[in-house]
C-alpha cells in the first residue's frame, strides 16, 4: 500500500492584506490563457466603481477555485442556513450596463 507524503504550506498574511478589501461586484473575462476577476464596490450616488483588487488564474486554477468555494458555500449554509440572492441583484439593480467593448482586461 502506497501512502501519499503529504507537504505542509505555510502562508503569510501581513497586516495591509489581512484587513482586507470590501467588494460587492466582480466583473470576470477570461482568455485562452487565464481568467482575470476584477473585484469592485458599487456605491449609491457613485457614477464610478474603481477595481480594488485584480486576481489572475490559469483556468485549471479557476475551477479549483469554483470548486473550493462551491464547497464553502455548502458548508456555509449547512451551518447558518440557505444564502438567499434577490432577483434583481445584478447591475440592473444599479441602473448600469456592462460597455462589452471596454471590460477592464
Amino acid at each position: 500500500m502506497t501512502k501519499k507524503k503529504e507537504q505542509q504550506i505555510n502562508i503569510e498574511l501581513d497586516e495591509k492584506v489581512g484587513s482586507g478589501d470590501y467588494a460587492n461586484f466582480v466583473v470576470i473575462t477570461h482568455s485562452p490563457a487565464e481568467f482575470v476577476m476584477d473585484f469592485t464596490r458599487l456605491l449609491p450616488g457613485m457614477p464610478k466603481a474603481k477595481v480594488n483588487s485584480r486576481i489572475i488564474m490559469a483556468p485549471s486554477h479557476a475551477k479549483s477555485f469554483q470548486k473550493a468555494l462551491s464547497d464553502n458555500i455548502e458548508k456555509y449554509e449547512q451551518q447558518y442556513g440557505e444564502i438567499t440572492v434577490p432577483q434583481n441583484d445584478s447591475f440592473d439593480r444599479y441602473g448600469l450596463k456592462t460597455p462589452e467593448d471596454v471590460l477592464p482586461n
